[in-house]
Order: structure tokens, then sequence, then C-alpha cells
């Protein structure tokens, strides 16, 4: 393997799945002051993350596939230059739709992210490392809640919410930089028309397709909590505008770990279904938990449902892209992990949609709640037919 394939490159994959989240997380946690200064409607707020979330799961498929032809550096300047321009413009965006442009920009950018570093992990790192490394870089989608979540108010509060989208621009520049040259070099291609060729027409297992399945479904129950988490603190709870940031960051320290111990779960072999179902019945959990909030006004049970959607359903990306990287050939790598990234994204651009037509017709938050739910219920569902899939198969084949 590479002999650059330690700590540096690392920090790399980290900084390349937290890049494209920023502007989102950082929507998120500027809500009120976004919300009050274009004086749009809680479902048009959820109709940014929706936006950005639609345009990486369009382009989730080909991105995929570009991963696995062009060089890692050139997917670094889609991901950071990406992200960079699109948080330029909600920097200087004047109404409402030049902020549905910059979110739509900023889609992409998220698509490709887990197809590049899949592939750089599956090129450069050693089998046994892997799935400890994927649960680190998976981290790094939390790293980025926790840094939107503090950075994003407190900037807002020094140079009002354009001037932190701005500043952020100025850290993707500069991180583009930093990972350019600890990248290591592409490995060597294999000729058209060789076993590649061979390897790109056949199907994918169904397991993947399933796979998608439970991350688009989990996925809209994330996105649904994390678009919406601060405007609930405030609004439900009381909690002030650093506050409610400071519970969203909380909820990303504490997915950060979760995808590492996950990852580490992964690594000494436990069943991915057993891993599943864990995680959705814990996520049911949280989200209960956030509806008795709501309904009691209690800041322990918000904090205690914060905790727990982060240890839970944000630990759902790492077990879900480990696998896929163990059901197909390391040339579909790319092409496979765009075909999960695809439900994913889509999970993420319904579950605000739904969370903010739910709050704008219902007037509170009980419903969202009972649909964030319902889909973690059809988790736990999708699991046990993983889990009846494999024991159908028996063969090594199979996801372990």
């Amino acid at each position: 393997m590479n002999n650059k394939s330690g700590p540096g490159l690392l920090f790399v994959l980290v900084c390349a799945m937290g890049a494209g989240p920023v502007m989102n997380y950082g929507l998120s946690a500027t809500s009120t002051l976004i919300i009050s200064d274009f004086g749009i409607s809680e479902a048009q707020f959820g109709l940014l993350a929706t936006v950005c979330f639609l345009s990486a799961a369009l382009s989730a498929i080909s991105l995929g596939r570009l991963s696995d032809r062009i060089s890692g550096r050139a997917q670094l300047l889609l991901i950071f230059g990406g992200t960079a321009l699109a948080l330029v413009l909600m920097a200087v965006s004047r109404n409402y739709v030049w902020l549905l442009v910059a979110v739509a920009l900023a889609g992409p950018a998220q698509a490709i992210s887990n197809p590049t570093t899949n592939r750089v992990i599956t090129h450069h790192v050693e089998p046994a490392r892997r799935a400890g490394w994927l649960g680190i870089k998976q981290s790094g989608v939390q790293a980025s809640q926790l840094f939107s979540s503090l950075f994003f108010p407190a900037a807002a509060l020094l140079a009002g919410w354009r001037g932190s989208a701005a500043g952020a621009a100025v850290v993707m520049g500069a991180l583009l930089l930093y990972s350019w040259n600890k990248l290591p070099a592409d490995p060597p291609r294999l000729p058209a028309g060789g076993p590649t060729a061979v390897v790109g027409r056949q199907p994918f297992p169904p397991t993947v397709w399933l796979l998608a399945g439970f991350a688009l479904l989990s996925g809209a129950g994330m996105q649904a909590t994390n678009v919406y988490l601060p405007l609930f603190a405030q609004r439900e709870v009381g909690f002030s505008l650093l506050l409610a940031g400071a519970a969203a960051a909380a909820a990303g320290v504490v997915g950060v770990a979760s995808r590492i111990l996950w990852g580490r779960r992964m690594a000494r072999g436990t069943a991915v279904p057993v891993l599943l179902v864990t995680l959705a019945v814990g996520a049911i959990g949280g989200a209960g938990l956030l509806l008795a909030a709501g309904q009691t006004g209690w800041p322990v049970l918000l904090w205690s449902g914060v905790v727990l959607h982060g240890a839970t359903v944000l630990g759902v990306n790492v077990v879900v892209m480990a696998a896929v990287l163990r059901e197909v050939a390391p040339e579909r790598v790319g092409a496979a992990s765009g075909v999960v990234s695809l439900g994913m994204y889509a999970g993420f651009a319904a579950g605000p949609l739904a969370m903010g037509l739910l709050l704008q017709y219902s007037g509170g938050f009980l419903a969202g709640w009972i649909f964030v739910a319902g889909g973690y219920l059809l988790c736990v569902v999708l699991a046990l037919v993983l889990h009846r899939m494999r024991l159908n198969a028996r063969t090594p084949a199979g996801i372990s």
C-alpha cells in the first residue's frame, strides 16, 4: 500500500466527507436568522435542504461512476471547490431563489464524497484496516455538524449569517490546498475492455439495493432531525440561538464517536443486520425522546434525544458503506457507493420537506416526530429482511 496511507490521508478523507454538508448544517444553525431575513415559511426553509439533497440524489449514480474513472485530485476539486462556490453564492444571495441555486450547487459535492473516499480506502488501505478507516472518515459528516453548529452562530453574531458563509468558504479553500498535496497518486488503471469492463456489466447484488433502501428511510429521519433541531429547540423548549446550536453540535460530537465505534464493531465481525436493527431501534427511541421534549418542554428530554440520535442514526452510514465494500469488486466501489448514496440523498431530500410541511400545517413538531419514528420502524423491517436473505444465502459471499 502507498506509504502516504497514514494520519494525513485519513484527515483528508474526514474533511472530504465533511465539506459537502457544511452548507446544510450552517443553514440549520442560523435558521431563525434566515427565515426572518427572507420572510419565508418553515416549509420554504425545509425546501432548501430538499433541493440540496435532491441535487445530490440526481447526480449520485453518475458521479459514482465518474469517480471510478477520474483522478482523485479532480474529485477533491469537485468536493471542496464546489462547496466553496456554493457558500460564496449563499453569502451574496439577495433573495430566496438565489439561495435555492446555492444549495443546489452544494448537492453534487456531497454526492461524490462517499464514492471518492470509499475508492481511496479501497486502493490505499489494507483490507484489515478498512472498516476502521470507514468509521473514522464517515465521522467527518458529524465533525462538519460540530464545526458548523458552533462556527455559523458565532460568526453570525459578529458578521451576520452571510459573513459566516463567506468565512466557511475560506476554510474550504484552505482544506482543498492541504488535501491536494496529501492525496496519494492514483493506482494504474486496467486496459479498456479488460476485467473492469466485464465486472462493470454485471448487476449489483440485491443486498446493495436493500442497503440503499435502508439508507433512504434512515436518511429521511436523520436530516429531518438535523435540519429542524435548532428551530425545534428554540420554539418548543425555549433555547437561545447559541444554545440551540450547541444542541446540534452535541449531536455531532456523539455522532463522531458513534461512527468510529460502529466502524470498530464492523471490523470485529459483528453482522451487518444485527448492527442495523440495533441502530434503527435506538433511533426510534431518540425520536420518541424529542417528541416528549416538545410535549413537556423539558430540556433533559431534548438533550437525551439528541444524544441517542447521535449515537444511533448518525452511525448508519458507516455500516451501510462498509457493507457495500464487502459486496462488490474494487473496480465498482464508486458505482455501488453511488447507488447507496442515491437512496441516502433521496431520503435526505424527503425528510426535511416532509417535516417542514407537517410543521407548517399542523402548527407543531408532534406529527413530524411521528413521521421520523415511522421511518425508523420501517428500517427495522428492512434489517430483518436483510438478515433473512443472509440466512437463505448460506454462502460466504453474503453480508456478514
